[in-house]
């Protein structure tokens, strides 16, 4: 690096060595990454192997998980005392702010109740339309219109290009508590790269949307039984600039939404049925890895797990080991779905 500022000593064109990596390194977050690792690990933490920012620890019947997220961090246990000791060895290595309980987080309100937690991004949103100078707009009562196509070829070219990706991006993350606009929003990011006036007229029509349902979110309810369920779906031929389909599939935990995405498929499906067959293993392979972030949870997933589909033929290609003539070109990984059905998972 250039010899810092008030350094005299550095002679015309010498450079510092780096023996330990500093703020504004691109190393430095994968270095303080395995530092807060190594602590973690040695007070008797194990991390996830299926979400590494995920830290769990099992002393006889007390259990603690912390969940990181760069330099911010979120504790929860069965024992207030473990918080504690948690707390104190944080604060003693690296010096540590204490927030209390966790009532905001990465952007997201949490409302604890009785009944349930309350997840939403109001103030997240808000920050949104202030940007956008929309705090004053009239509100909508809709998303994008159900007959709305966007493509690359209609419109005029934005001068300003890097507005828009900037307010796509902030949406995708709003996508966390907000699954109603999943959709929408995925429509929207396929012009990042050429985006036209009609793109952002669309994207600040969804804005307005979200000043009139502000408050939506999730709601988590306190529940005895977590059962887990799949629901896939493929919308065929969607795209018009490619005829490719999109997949959408949501997890339910109980009565909880837990995960949920809108795709557009990798290839083009030759009919409803291989889009919907297509949709199958995407959602079987976020309902795998669920099932084992719930045991390093502690938590017993019940088997076989539920995966609703609304096309006969294509539940009957999953269940049917015959070799059908049209699924004579489909990739191997479609038989992914199949195999965890011989399995006894699904």
């Amino acid at each position: 690096m250039l010899p810092p500022e008030g350094y005299t000593k550095a002679s015309p064109g010498q450079v510092c060595k780096l023996r330990m990596s500093l703020y504004g390194l691109k190393q430095a977050s994968r270095q303080w990454n395995h530092e807060l690792t190594r602590f973690l690990v040695s007070l008797g933490y194990i991390q996830s192997k299926h979400d590494s920012s995920l830290f769990v620890k099992t002393k006889g019947e007390v259990f603690t998980t912390a969940l990181v997220y760069v330099d911010d961090m979120l504790i929860t246990s069965n024992s207030t005392v473990e918080i504690k000791i948690l707390k104190q060895n944080l604060d003693k290595k690296f010096t540590i702010k204490d927030l209390g309980l966790a009532k905001y987080l990465f952007g997201i309100e949490l409302c604890k109740t009785d009944t349930g937690m309350h997840l939403n991004q109001r103030k997240y949103i808000l920050d949104l339309l202030t940007d956008a100078r929309l705090t004053a707009a009239k509100p909508s009562s809709f998303t994008l219109p159900t007959q709305l196509k966007l493509s690359l070829n209609k419109g005029t070219s934005l001068s300003d290009v890097g507005s828009y990706r900037r307010l796509v991006g902030r949406l995708l993350y709003l996508t966390m508590t907000r699954r109603d606009i999943s959709y929408d929003v995925q429509h929207l990011s396929q012009f990042v790269s050429a985006p036209k006036d009609v793109h952002m007229q669309a994207a600040i029509h969804l804005l307005k949307y979200l000043k009139g349902s502000i408050s939506k979110g999730l709601f988590y309810p306190v529940q005895p039984h977590l059962k887990m369920t799949g629901f896939s779906y493929a919308d065929w031929a969607s795209c018009l600039m490619t005829k490719r389909s999109l997949t959408g599939y949501c997890i339910f935990l109980g009565q909880s939404l837990v995960s949920w995405k809108t795709k557009k498929q990798a290839t083009v499906s030759r009919s409803s049925t291989e889009a919907e067959y297509r949709s199958m293993p995407a959602t079987t392979c976020e309902l795998l890895w669920l099932s084992f972030l719930l045991k390093d949870l502690h938590i017993q997933v019940q088997l076989p797990v539920t995966l609703f589909c609304d096309k006969k033929s294509a539940q009957q290609i999953a269940a049917n080991p015959c070799f059908h003539d049209r699924t004579k070109h489909l990739d191997i990984d479609c038989y992914f779905t199949r195999d965890k059905i011989q399995e006894g998972f699904l």
